[in-house]
C-alpha cells in the first residue's frame, strides 16, 4: 500500500471541502487503484489530507492525468502558501469497526530514534477493543528517518476524550513509557473535528 500526505494552511476552510468533493465525484471513479482518503481542517486552519492507493505506481499513473493536475491548480488557489508532500510505501491499517463511519480523528505525528523497536511495541500491544470502543481503526504511515504519522478514527470527540482518561492496563502503560523514551522532540496533533472520510464508491 502507498499513501501520501498533504499539508497546508488554508484561510478559508469552507471553500475547500466543495473542491475536494468535486475530485470525489469527477476524478475518484477513474482513479485506479484508489483506495480512500482522509481529510479535513483544524481549528487553526491547517489542512491535512491522507490519500491511499493500492502502489505507487497507481499513485502516480494518477497525478500524471491531465484532469488531475487541473483539480490540483483549482486547489492549489486555495491554499496560503505551497502544500507540503511526504509519500511512503510503510503503511499498516487496522480496523475494529468502519472507520468511515468516525465522528472525530485525531492525527498524531512524531519520530522516534529506533523504528525497529517502536514498530515491534506497536505489533505487542494487546486487543484493546473492550476497553476503547470508540476506536474504529487506525492508519499508520512510516517515513524517512524514524518519523511518523498515525491517522486514529473515533466514534466521537467526547468519547474519545472519555477513553483517554480511562485506566490502562500495565502492560500497556510499561510499553507507553518505553515508547515515549524513544521519541525524539515532542509529538504533534492534529484534531479533524468535522473529518472528511471518502472512500471509492
Amino acid at each position: 500500500m502507498f499513501a501520501q500526505i498533504i499539508r497546508a494552511k488554508v484561510s478559508d476552510p469552507g471553500a475547500v471541502r466543495p473542491v475536494v468533493e468535486r475530485w470525489m465525484q469527477d476524478l475518484g471513479p477513474t482513479a485506479t487503484g484508489w483506495l480512500g482518503s482522509t481529510g479535513g481542517i483544524t481549528d487553526d486552519g491547517q489542512l491535512f489530507v491522507l490519500v491511499r492507493f493500492e502502489s505507487e505506481e497507481a499513485a502516480r499513473v494518477n497525478s500524471e492525468r491531465a484532469e488531475q493536475g487541473a483539480w490540483w491548480a483549482e486547489m492549489e488557489e486555495l491554499l496560503d502558501g505551497e502544500a507540503t508532500f511526504q509519500d511512503s510505501n510503510d503503511v499498516s491499517v487496522e480496523t475494529s469497526g468502519d472507520p468511515d463511519d468516525a465522528g472525530f480523528v485525531q492525527v498524531m505525528l512524531g519520530q522516534v530514534s529506533d523504528p525497529d523497536r517502536a514498530q515491534q511495541l506497536m505489533a505487542d500491544q494487546p486487543d484493546m477493543r473492550e476497553l476503547r470502543p470508540d476506536i474504529l481503526g487506525s492508519v499508520t504511515v512510516r517515513l524517512d528517518d524514524g518519523r511518523w504519522t498515525m491517522v486514529i478514527y473515533f466514534t466521537s470527540e467526547a468519547e474519545a476524550r472519555a477513553g483517554e482518561a480511562k485506566e490502562m492496563p500495565p502492560e500497556v502503560v510499561k510499553a507507553m513509557e518505553e515508547m515515549q523514551s524513544l521519541a525524539v522532540g515532542e509529538l504533534e496533533f492534529l484534531d479533524l473535528r468535522s473529518p472528511w472520510l471518502d472512500s471509492p464508491r
